[in-house]
């Protein structure tokens, strides 16, 4: 699939592995919706940016924690750019709590953004991708629901969720849309040094970076003989 010209969706487009998601699509020239939530100055930065690549970019706020709302995504979209044809659902809930201590609230608040938004969202996706059109989707989970964290209970569940998701969809909107998932591990840097403790474990003994993740979906979303796949970008954190 040749990415030039299409236009793509990704939530949680203004910050962090998002906005780096929304650049490499840009450098790869494919127009970019970039979704936000609460961060509308990341989110206008980051598709200032991607304009300064050649292509086209726009901006919208929809909020995810109602996920009968997110077919507005592809509505907002469509709008500013045309037909959607690639979309990366990389917004998520990270909120920390265990199963002894998790309530019902923040439980329901994790699910709705990190698993039902993606769900409802794709499926706006396919019901209005035109009939002439192929597309992809890109699903961001996390490499931990092999081995779960025990500290963010919820949203190890939610990615779960994400990770089944990924195959029924591959499955069930096959052949015109293929869908696959990047599992994620130490990828970003933080102020207290927590990653990098954590990444001296790894067989390969770094941060990631968000390159390593913006080649991998990009691969995902190019290759026309991938679908229902889930790949780990972790050091090799599985390994351990």
């Amino acid at each position: 699939m040749d990415l030039e010209g299409r236009v793509a969706v990704v939530t949680g487009g203004g910050v962090r592995v998002g906005k780096a998601l929304a650049l490499g699509l840009a450098a790869a020239g494919a127009d970019v919706f970039v979704h936000y939530g609460r961060s509308a100055g990341p989110a206008a930065d980051t598709a200032a940016k991607a304009e300064a690549l050649g292509v086209r970019a726009a901006v919208g706020s929809v909020d995810l924690s109602v996920p009968k709302d997110s077919a507005r995504v592809i509505d907002l979209a469509e709008q500013a750019l045309g037909p959607v044809s690639l979309l990366v659902n990389s917004a998520s809930g990270f909120l920390e709590n265990t199963i002894e201590d998790v309530g019902f609230d923040a439980w329901q608040q994790t699910l709705d953004v990190t698993l039902s938004a993606p769900v409802f969202l794709t499926k706006a996706f396919a019901d209005r991708l035109p009939l002439e059109m192929s597309g992809a989707v890109v699903n961001v989970t996390d490499v931990r629901t092999a081995t779960p964290n025990l500290r963010h209970f919820s949203y190890i569940v939610a990615k779960g969720g994400i990770d089944a998701f990924t195959k029924a969809a591959a499955a069930g909107l096959a052949p015109k849309i293929r869908v696959n998932a990047v599992a994620l591990g130490v990828i970003i840097p933080d102020k207290d040094s927590f990653a990098e403790r954590l990444a001296a474990e790894l067989p390969l003994a770094r941060v990631g970076g968000t390159e390593p993740v913006v080649d991998t979906v990009l691969f995902l979303l190019r290759n026309d003989f991938v679908t229902g796949e889930i790949v780990r970008v972790d050091g090799g954190g599985h390994l351990t």
